[in-house]
C-alpha cells in the first residue's frame, strides 16, 4: 500500500484510488454528480473537476439503438466507421432471447439503466416501429432522431436503408462537427 504523508497527514493512495473508481462508477451508471457526492460525501465540484480532469474528447455524443433489423451487421458496420459512441441493435430472435431471459425485475432494472445510460448522448438515433419511437422519444432528452421501419406491433426482421441511415448519422456528425468547431 503507497502512503504519502502531506505535512500532517497521511494519504493513503490505495484509498484514493478506490473513491475515484467508485464515482466513476456510479456516474457511469447514470447518478448525478450531486447523488454521487452525496453518497460518497464528497463535494459534488471535486466530482466535476475530476471528470474535466479525465475527458478525452468534446464534442456531441451519439447512441444508435435499433430493433428488429434484418440487416443488423451492416448497420453496426457503418454505425462503427462513423464513429457512434454507443449501439444497441437486435434482430427480433436476439431481442426476444434478451428479454426471455430476464425475470420481470431483472428486465425493469436493465431497461431502467439504459435509459439512463442512453439520456447522456446527446444525439440518439432511433430504429424502430412507430409505436416504440414516440414511447422511446418521449422517454430521452436531446436530439432524437428516428427512422421508422414499420407499423407496431413488429414481429420479423425490417431492413434499414443503409442510406437513409447514413444521410441521418452524418447529418448528426456534421452538427457536432460545426457545435466544436463553430464552423
Amino acid at each position: 500500500m503507497d502512503f504519502y504523508r502531506i505535512q500532517d497527514k497521511m494519504v493513503s493512495r490505495e484509498k484514493l484510488m478506490a473513491t475515484v473508481t467508485r464515482i466513476l462508477e456510479l456516474r457511469s451508471r447514470g447518478l448525478s454528480q450531486q447523488e454521487t457526492a452525496d453518497r460518497l460525501k464528497v463535494d459534488r465540484t471535486f466530482i466535476s473537476r475530476l471528470e474535466t480532469l479525465g475527458e478525452l474528447r468534446k464534442g456531441q455524443t451519439i447512441a444508435v439503438i435499433g430493433f428488429p433489423i434484418l440487416n443488423k451487421a451492416e448497420i453496426q458496420e457503418l454505425a462503427e466507421n462513423e464513429g457512434v459512441d454507443y449501439m444497441l441493435l437486435f434482430t427480433e430472435e436476439e431481442r426476444n432471447d434478451w428479454v426471455s431471459s430476464k425475470t420481470g425485475s431483472e428486465l425493469l432494472n436493465e431497461l431502467m439503466d439504459l435509459i439512463a445510460r442512453v439520456k447522456k448522448y446527446d444525439a440518439v438515433i432511433l430504429l424502430a416501429s412507430d409505436y416504440r419511437l414516440r414511447l422511446m422519444k418521449g422517454l430521452l432528452d436531446g436530439e432524437v432522431l428516428t427512422i421508422e421501419i414499420g407499423e407496431s406491433p413488429l414481429k420479423e426482421d425490417k431492413w434499414v436503408d443503409p442510406q437513409e441511415f447514413l444521410r441521418v448519422l452524418r447529418g448528426v456528425k456534421s452538427a457536432r462537427k460545426f457545435k466544436t468547431t463553430g464552423r
